[in-house]
């Protein structure tokens, strides 16, 4: 089932030689009413919801008091310019899993085709994302991390769905290469399968790998028998991590974009598939971090969310960029704005 090399770089070529916008899209420190200091923005991820052309994005925020994360969503009319940002989904009650933040974003979307739009769908009248959290407030990402699952009337204000986690460290089954610290989901659907494609943590050595878990009905999920199904590549630009992997079909094949950390930084890569449980990931970044020539991803470029803009026929990814700026959310497009 591994994907040949001349394969991989085909594959690969539609997301290569990007265009930089040249400033955040969103700071690092956004103003949002009664929300006080906020520092550092990360994973966003950009959607639509049915029968509406504005475009909307998740995001999160770092908390300073307590520290930990929120996750907020902003409105755009051009993909560029974000403004109306709120509080979409706060921190959970004290004592339970999700009490040290939120992040939100694995959604369930009605089309996962790489150029269709990135429209919420809704089951049982509502619609669904999963979410990476904490269980502890004073510092972020504080492990062991959990995922739980959230539902929504609106697609903007997301409440948990049900009392317990849903993915831990607390399992029976979980492996040893996920032991320390579960992190972030990305939720995809296909012939009635649900399919949730999360990083997880083993230390001391601190390695991140790819896993997958299935369900039927969002609520309750098994682990993949031969997890991880994206290793690290010992030497590689994800000899580190491979984390925060994002899946959509691609004319015959599935894509995973994903950050690698390895070669001294974070980069964007993707790893390819025909049946969403054997992947094949190409060793060459799409775009390696320090790419900038303004320097806003000197560290890190990671943590994507990819859309088509038809209207201009272009993609935009958006991602996390961390460099001279702090940590912000960055811009760069597969043609010239």
């Amino acid at each position: 089932m591994t994907i040949d090399e001349k394969t991989l770089k085909t594959w690969s070529a539609p997301y290569r030689g990007w265009h930089y916008h040249p400033t955040p899209i969103i700071e690092q420190s956004p103003v949002i009413e009664g929300e006080g200091d906020l520092k550092g923005t990360d994973v966003p991820t950009v959607f639509q919801l049915p029968g509406d052309e504005t475009w909307y994005m998740s995001f999160i925020a770092s908390t300073a008091d307590p520290q930990g994360y929120k996750s907020f969503v902003a409105e755009s009319d051009d993909l560029i310019n974000w403004s109306k940002m709120r509080l979409a989904m706060g921190f959970g009650k004290a004592g339970e899993f999700d009490f040290g933040g939120c992040v939100i974003g694995a959604y369930l979307y009605e089309d996962y085709d790489i150029k269709a739009r990135r429209t919420l769908k809704k089951r049982d009248d509502k619609f669904w994302t999963l979410y990476g959290c904490y269980a502890q407030q004073g510092g972020y990402e504080v492990d062991p991390g959990y995922e739980g699952v959230a539902s929504s009337a609106d697609g903007l204000s997301w409440q948990r769905a049900q009392d317990n986690y849903i993915l831990s460290v607390h399992e029976p089954e979980v492996g040893e290469w996920e032991k320390d610290c579960i992190y972030q989901p990305w939720l995809v659907e296909h012939e009635g399968t649900f399919y949730n494609f999360y990083n997880a943590k083993k230390m001391p050595e601190w390695i991140e790998q790819m896993g997958l878990a299935t369900s039927e009905n969002l609520m309750d999920w098994t682990r993949h028998t031969h997890n991880p199904v994206i290793p690290v590549s010992p030497g590689g630009y994800d000899e580190k991590f491979v984390s925060d992997g994002k899946v959509f079909w691609d004319t015959d094949h599935w894509v995973m974009f994903y950050f690698g950390v390895g070669q001294g930084g974070a980069h964007i890569m993707a790893a390819y598939s025909r049946d969403l449980t054997n992947w094949t990931t190409d060793p060459d970044p799409l775009y390696k971090a320090g790419g900038h020539p303004e320097g806003l991803d000197k560290q890190f470029a990671h943590k994507i969310s990819l859309v088509w803009n038809p209207a201009n026929e272009t993609f935009y990814l958006h991602y996390c960029a961390v460099g001279n700026q702090g940590r912000g959310i960055g811009l760069i497009t597969s043609r010239p704005l």
